[in-house]
């Protein structure tokens, strides 16, 4: 029982070290296409409030 207890437990901290890198990556490769320029999606994170409020009533 104490092995199959060990072994879930190193299987969750590899999947957890996996989803890590994986979050850093893809934090990382977003600020570098937004840094390019290079995104297919052509908003903006921060709207000034008239744009939005224009944007809305339209």
């Amino acid at each position: 029982m104490d092995d199959k207890k060990r072994k879930r437990v190193k299987t969750n901290v590899w999947i957890s070290i996996g989803v890590a890198i994986l979050i850093i990556l893809l934090i990382l490769w977003l600020t570098i296409a937004d840094l390019w320029g290079d995104t297919d999606v052509s908003a903006n994170l921060i709207v000034p409030k008239t744009d939005l409020i224009k944007w809305l009533w339209v």
